[in-house]
């Protein structure tokens, strides 16, 4: 194992082999493939109604983005390893196709189950469009100019959170419903023709290492039963029902056995020694957490608007739009800055803490701050958070041997995912612990929730706000390890 290390550190890297317009052409087009997946995590929303009609069998509609998220975050490791054995440009492909397959039988679906399963398979090949996006942008790219680019995925995924909820209404109000998956084709396709050539110039990866599938099952499984408990607890299943505590046996018993896998696997899909580097801990963490903030405040915030301001749903939107342009752009400034300044943690530091103040603010003053007032804390909080997202792959990324760049990639993105649902769960918790029933007859109690929506969300607040702390806990335990630049990568 070391022997093939060893050979392919001597390797030229890709960033010494491409020319700058190979360069650019590559990260636009993993750019607008990573846009593919972030779109269908937001477009489908506003489409659930008229979807619902059309099929019937409402009851089952959270499962159209359920059913995408569970696949979409199981499999973002095995798409990791996948690229470091088989190479980038087959597997970035065969991730569109099937993200691709997922669309068209989402689009022609009959039924309600089968349009489920049709996002169960596009979540397959949208879960490893985000990693992939950055394990390619971690090859042809040092780390020191990394951290511009990774801001540029930021935007991205800003960019996709706001056209999400408007395209996807726009195209079921005025088309189909199911034009909100047919767009999917056409955008695929130019991804890969603008992606096909300049991937070529990849160097070729070695061939001879093995999946390891056994352990792929075993993380798919584990995270599957935690989905589903993290989805049905509190809501169609109390969280000490028989249900949800026999899922989270379930859950535990595959991650024990996982963890034996990669410890007596000899080629793991998490290899020890990565997972045992501290910056991969201490970063992969900080994300989590970082990140279950951030979507759990972008579920909830709409939701505060609606029944503590009583905005109708268009306007609540609207005020949206300043958190998530004031998040692109402080993901934007953080990737700019770690390029230039030798302490690039501080400006991640800086803005994480100040958005934790913000947070806390918001929660003592969550029913009386006027309207103006409560979007420039959200700006302040969207500035703040942002400023992690790109700092936390750049380091990874530099932190690893080139040759586990793609697994320690896919590490990094899953855990996100992981905690990104984890922090909409647990803010679901500590708004139904309030009293608020997740059924008819509250949704049309949404517009005025009274004093105790007013509390609810002032702990939601709160405990989003403790969540920026630990961010900035394992921000400040993480080593800053110098980025290399082109010479060194």
């Amino acid at each position: 194992m070391n022997r093939e290390l060893q050979t392919e550190r001597t390797q030229p890297r890709p960033s010494q082999t491409i020319d700058p317009a190979a360069r650019t052409e590559i990260i636009v087009g993993v750019l607008l493939a990573m846009f593919l997946a972030a779109l269908d995590q937001t477009i489908v929303a506003p489409a659930l109604p008229t979807i619902g009609s059309a099929l019937g069998n409402t009851e089952y509609l959270s499962w159209i983005v359920t059913a995408y998220l569970l696949t979409a975050t199981a499999v973002t490791p095995l798409y990791g390893k996948l690229a470091d054995i088989r190479g980038r440009r087959p597997v970035i492909f065969g991730a569109i196709g099937i993200f691709v397959a997922g669309s068209v039988i989402s689009a022609l679906a009959p039924s309600m189950l089968m349009l489920i399963i049709g996002r169960a398979i596009q979540g397959i090949g949208g879960g490893g469009l985000g990693a992939l996006a950055m394990t390619v942008i971690g090859d042809v790219v040092p780390p020191r100019e990394r951290g511009q680019y990774q801001g540029y995925i930021s935007g991205m995924w800003g960019i996709a959170s706001l056209a999400g909820p408007v395209v996807g209404g726009f195209l079921a109000h005025k088309f189909h419903w199911s034009m909100i998956f047919w767009i999917n084709l056409p955008l695929a396709a130019v991804a890969i023709a603008v992606l096909n050539n300049p991937l070529k110039k990849l160097p070729p990866v070695r061939n001879d290492h093995r999946l390891d599938l056994i352990g792929a099952s075993l993380v798919i499984l584990a995270t599957t039963s935690l989905m589903l408990v993290l989805t049905w607890g509190g809501s169609r299943y109390g969280w000490i029902s028989f249900q949800i505590l026999g899922l989270t046996f379930v859950s535990l018993v595959f991650w024990g056995l996982f963890g034996l896998r990669i410890y007596h696997c000899e080629e793991p899909i998490l290899p020890i020694e990565v997972l045992k580097n501290p910056v991969v801990a201490t970063a992969t963490i900080s994300n989590f957490f970082s990140m279950g903030v951030n979507l759990g405040l972008g579920v909830y915030i709409p939701l505060y608007l609606q029944g503590v301001r009583h905005l109708d749903p268009s306007s609540a939107g609207m005020s949206l739009v300043p958190l998530m342009l004031s998040m692109v752009c402080g993901a934007a400034f953080s990737g700019w800055m770690t390029t230039r300044l030798k302490h690039y943690k501080r400006v991640a530091l800086i803005g994480v803490t100040i958005a934790a103040i913000a947070l806390f603010a918001l929660a003592v003053w969550a029913s009386t701050l006027s309207y103006l007032g409560l979007e420039a804390v959200l700006m302040v909080i969207g500035v703040g958070v942002g400023t992690s997202f790109p700092l936390v792959i750049v380091c990874v990324q530099n932190a690893v041997d080139p040759s586990h760049l793609g697994v320690a990639t896919g590490a990094a993105t899953f855990l996100r995912a992981l905690g990104g649902a984890m922090g909409v769960s647990i803010l679901g918790t500590v708004f139904l612990s309030y009293g608020f029933a997740q059924n008819g007859q509250a949704a049309k109690g949404l517009s005025d929730l009274g004093p105790k929506g007013s509390a609810a969300f002032a702990t939601i607040f709160l405990a989003a706000g403790i969540g920026l702390v630990i961010t900035n806990v394992f921000l400040l335990l993480m080593e800053e390890k110098p980025l290399r630049g082109e010479s060194a990568k």
